[in-house]
């Protein structure tokens, strides 16, 4: 195989797709707003929009065809959010945008009359 073939990732189904999409837009999400970004967002969008809608409908699965229609919606904002100046305000979780506000619970470890393997937690 040719170092050119083997760049490109090749998924097998939508769900492949929209799951390596998922993956990338995370990644870039509150990175720096680029022509370049903009250009390789809009290029997943437009991927997002006739390849994999195409290939979901196929599928026949209604929650594949919500949860890419919930995808494409949450990075459809994106553009315009960071435009804004404002960074993201969550990630993309099982192809929905995920805004990460679940509590966030501190542990603060004290020992009770023992070594260091018992340890008692409070919250």
């Amino acid at each position: 195989m040719s170092q050119e073939k083997a760049r490109y990732i090749k998924p097998q189904s939508a769900v492949e797709a929209m799951e390596l999409i998922q993956k990338l837009f995370n990644q870039y999400r509150n990175a720096p707003l680029t022509q370049e970004l903009l250009t390789y967002h809009l290029n997943l969008l437009t991927r997002l929009q006739t390849d994999i809608k195409t290939a979901a409908e196929q599928a026949g699965d209604p929650k594949l065809l919500t949860g890419l229609q919930t995808m494409t919606a949450a990075m459809q904002s994106w553009s315009g959010i960071r435009f804004s100046g404002r960074p993201f305000p969550g990630k993309l979780r099982h192809f929905k945008l995920d805004p990460g506000t679940h509590p966030h619970f501190k542990t603060q470890v004290h020992k009770i009359k023992g070594t260091a393997s018992h340890r008692s937690k409070r919250h």
